[in-house]
């Protein structure tokens, strides 16, 4: 079994009882105590970031993962269709299972499963960056700012959020879909 020494930012571990993802973590030597390791971990459930100590050297239970390339088909209802890179096999996930990682991604563009050991999809991750085109855009009205003007935008895949006031509607935009943020303009 691995040890706290084993530990890595981004790692997956059952603690407590539940998955967490390591945030970060960091071993202590106070004096003349026992060292310990402080850890920040991230539910993976429920999405609650808890911050633990636990004693140096003490066991801890990593979870194998393996992150397999998948295609977005199609939606119908709340369950969102995919097709495995690999092996061609089809996906359902619920909206449910998926959250809003779905948000920014187009049908047929390529997003990562996270996978268990036992064939149990985590999540499922977008591309980091994606270009969208503008299908809605509000008028920027000037007034109260003294920083930049910010306006709604709609994009293809329905969702909405701020952007600079040039932006128009046909425009295509670079989108951080991390942070939900617009980057850039992108070129056609």
């Amino acid at each position: 079994m691995a040890t706290t020494s084993d530990l890595r930012k981004g790692m997956l571990i059952r603690y407590n009882g539940s998955l967490n993802r390591v945030v970060e973590y960091q071993h202590i030597s106070p004096g003349n105590w026992r060292a310990f390791v402080r850890m920040r971990l991230k539910n993976f459930a429920t999405g609650k970031i808890i911050e633990d100590r636990v004693r140096a050297g003490s066991e801890i239970d990593i979870v194998l993962t393996q992150t397999r390339t998948a295609q977005y088909q199609y939606k119908a209802g709340d369950t969102y269709h995919f097709m495995d890179m690999e092996n061609f096999d089809q996906i359902e996930l619920s909206e449910d299972a998926i959250g809003d990682a779905m948000e920014f991604v187009k049908e047929n563009e390529t997003v990562d499963l996270l996978v268990l050991d036992d064939g149990q999809i985590l999540s499922v991750e977008p591309p980091t960056f994606v270009v969208l085109r503008v299908t809605g855009a509000e008028v920027a009205v000037r007034g109260d700012t003294t920083t930049n003007l910010q306006k709604n935008i709609t994009l293809e895949t329905g969702a909405v959020l701020k952007a600079p006031a040039f932006v128009k509607e046909g425009d295509l935009v670079r989108i951080d879909t991390r942070s939900g943020e617009y980057v850039d303009r992108a070129k056609e």
